[in-house]
């Protein structure tokens, strides 16, 4: 799954802003928060997911090239996903391309499909919610 949103701002600051997960419950809409977040953004950086349904994967930073690529890795019973941020440079702003995968293991196969083909609409919703915060 492949999405891409123009950011209205350098690339620098939108990778800035995306990669810390103490900002992630502004932007990303199936968060109520984040908790115990190791110390700065980093490969190796880990933190807690905390979601409105209640879920609580454990997620690590697990690519950092500051500023054209960001991911991360989270896992819970059986989940695991992965996100990658890319930062293109354009005239006066940036274009974020993220890639997801959602796989499953035994009985989690099947809805992490789901999940996956469900994926990109959140995606795009939560990334075009980060560039609106960025415009303020």
């Amino acid at each position: 799954m492949v999405v891409a949103v123009r950011f209205p701002v350098a690339r620098e600051v939108a990778f800035d802003y995306l990669a810390d997960p103490r900002h992630r419950p502004e932007w990303q809409s199936s968060l109520a928060r984040v908790e115990d977040v190791d110390g700065e953004v980093r490969v190796g950086q880990t933190w807690v997911d905390v979601t409105t349904p209640g879920l609580r994967p454990r997620m690590e930073t697990t690519e950092l090239d500051r500023p054209r690529r960001w991911s991360e890795r989270g896992t819970w019973r059986g989940f695991a996903a992965v996100l990658t941020l890319d930062f293109a440079e354009a005239p006066g702003c940036c274009d974020v391309t993220a890639t997801m995968r959602v796989t499953g293991r035994g009985v989690a196969a099947l809805p992490a499909r789901v999940l996956g083909l469900l994926a990109p609409r959140a995606v795009r919703s939560d990334l075009r919610r980060a560039a609106r915060a960025l415009q303020r």
